[in-house]
């Protein structure tokens, strides 16, 4: 088996241990790489049948320990290039902005409104550099791998496109908030994919993401508050019974789109992201050198 892949898996805690559950064999790690902007979550390196590729959990190897205002986007993505990766797989669990997309749905976002207001949002601080042209902010080639994959295994196929809402956090939405999210256009509501997906773009990634809607945002409909669960009764028993039985099931979910991934090829205009500093004589052709 090579030593390198060109597939990364950023997604929820402890997610190897699910690709486990579903086949996949250790082939090295976990490692914790140093980048230039600090230590990465632990990475490990995988196998399934004849792919290899990586995989990193965002939040914590063993529970929910890095809030995502706090997640490390910067170093996480750095390593995963530094191993040789070109496309990466993301999964985040957002909340719903519309009744239609329900708790347990499947959805591939295709814009991004961002609202976040802390840092960092690009690798060029304090430097003229990154002004990028956003038509696609998700890899559209890889965008719709996923959708075309999950539509052919999943009983109920994933929404193909939606706009993703990237807040702040750790703190949820007000009503007010949601409202105005959803006269924006947006779809769904989570912190987890911005600024990750610009940085992946910055970086010259392919990047597509996979949500799992958890629940319908605050106000989306009248929802009692109860004390001492998750989000606080925002999401029904019913409705995270659903989420839990996709959760189950997340790296079967996963392997799929990784052999997939493994075997797309690069017609997009991510690898070129960054083409006319490199021209201009900003950047060099070594990646790495963008920061020595």
């Amino acid at each position: 088996m090579s030593g390198a892949a060109v597939v990364g898996v950023i997604a929820r805690v402890g997610v190897h241990e699910a690709f486990a559950r579903a086949g996949a064999r250790p082939l090295r790690g976990p490692e914790r790489r140093e980048t230039p902007f600090g230590p990465s979550n632990p990475v490990h390196f995988l196998e399934h049948e004849g792919t290899a590729f990586y995989a990193l959990s965002r939040h914590g190897e063993r529970g929910y320990e890095t809030a995502a205002p706090w997640v490390n986007a910067r170093a996480n993505l750095y390593a995963l290039k530094d191993l040789g990766v070109e496309r990466v797989v993301s999964f985040s669990s957002p909340g719903s902005l519309d009744p239609a997309v329900r708790a347990g749905d499947l959805l591939v976002p295709d814009d991004v409104l961002d609202e976040r207001r802390g840092g960092p949002f690009t690798f060029f601080e304090g430097r003229g550099v990154g002004v990028i042209r956003q038509r696609h902010p998700f890899c559209p080639g890889l965008s719709a791998l996923i959708v075309e994959v999950l539509a052919g295994r999943e009983a109920r196929p994933p929404r193909a496109g939606g706009v993703y809402v990237g807040t702040q956090g750790p703190r949820l939405e007000t009503p007010a908030e949601i409202r105005k999210y959803r006269l924006f256009g947006g779809t769904v509501v989570g912190m987890t994919l911005v600024p990750e997906v610009f940085l992946a773009r910055e970086l010259e990634l392919c990047y597509g993401a996979l949500c799992l809607v958890v629940n319908l945002a605050e106000g989306v409909r009248e929802a009692p508050y109860r004390a001492g669960v998750l989000f606080e009764g925002l999401a029904e028993e019913e409705e995270s019974a659903r989420v839990r039985a996709v959760e189950a099931r997340l790296g079967e979910l996963l392997l799929p789109l990784v052999h997939a991934a493994a075997r797309y090829e690069r017609g997009c205009a991510c690898g070129r992201a960054m083409e006319r500093y490199k021209k201009r004589g900003d950047l060099g052709e070594d990646w790495r050198s963008w920061w020595a």
